[in-house]
């Protein structure tokens, strides 16, 4: 019995095998990890492919729980990997096994919900100590925004505070036709893989205000988009401040972050 797609979950199901293949295949083991967290398996098309890979140890984690009781017949490889839970908010030492106190590397990997795909990469990036690697399946437009560079009119507060933290790569294009049922938008397959920054230089929280409220109107030169703020005089000398967000890289980010921190 297959499992009905259900729309207040975003549940798409990819039915095309040589795409679930593709995406399996974008894994490549990048900071050392064992175990992969496959996020929404539905009914296992990606899942089938994860588990043929013996230098992984695949885990799933789903809140439907009729896609939980049909990976439980069908997939009986996931005997004790099957977390029948929400991956936003389940205990961070919970993932991926369940082994409190675990704090072991694992990439993410899946074909995610639209709907909560960016919140699932804000949590990645809370994790991201433990998460060297994501392979992912998003709108188009969401994964056009999270990978572009400076200058471009996609490129935003998403690029910024994910790029500060994972090299990203824009893999492929799906086409609608290959979901169950299919979405009325194209589907983007992009890879993360963490970088070597382990401290920004600056203080994180800032920098996450500075980016939000520099792009939050992001027509405005950065010396308005930053006025509630109230920027102190090192940042207001800046010629940050003649430019727009759009036109500043994650480095120039946090540079400006660090005047806006100096004293006042």
């Amino acid at each position: 019995m297959l499992v009905k797609p259900k729309k207040e979950l975003g549940q798409h199901f990819l039915n095309d095998l040589s795409i679930a293949q593709r995406i399996a295949d974008l894994l490549t083991g990048h900071g050392g990890y064992r175990q992969v967290l496959e996020i929404g398996p539905g009914m296992g098309v990606l899942t089938q492919f994860l588990l043929q890979k013996p230098q992984f140890e695949t885990h799933v984690i789903e809140i439907d729980r009729e896609s939980v009781d049909y990976l439980k017949k069908h997939f009986p490889a996931l005997d004790g990997r099957i977390l029948p839970s929400d991956f936003l908010n389940i205990k961070p030492d919970l993932l991926p096994a369940k082994q409190p106190g675990d704090t072991r590397p694992f990439a993410i990997i899946g074909n995610f919900p639209y709907n909560i795909s960016t919140q699932i990469l804000f949590r990645a990036l809370d994790l991201r100590d433990r998460v060297p690697e994501v392979v992912g399946m998003f709108q188009r437009e969401v994964a056009e925004r999270i990978a572009s560079g400076p200058g471009n009119k996609d490129y935003g507060i998403l690029s910024v505070l994910l790029q500060a933290w994972y090299d990203i790569r824009y893999e492929f294009t799906v086409e609608p036709g290959v979901f169950t049922p299919p979405p009325k938008v194209f589907s983007g397959v992009i890879s993360l893989r963490r970088n070597t920054v382990t401290d920004l230089g600056c203080d994180e929280r800032k920098f996450t205000q500075v980016v939000k409220h520099g792009f939050g109107q992001r027509r405005k030169t950065l010396r308005n988009a930053l006025k509630p703020l109230n920027p102190p005089e090192a940042a207001l000398n800046s010629p940050f401040m003649s430019q727009r967000a759009e036109q500043l890289s994650v480095a120039e980010f946090i540079a400006l972050t660090r005047l806006m921190n100096s004293e006042k």
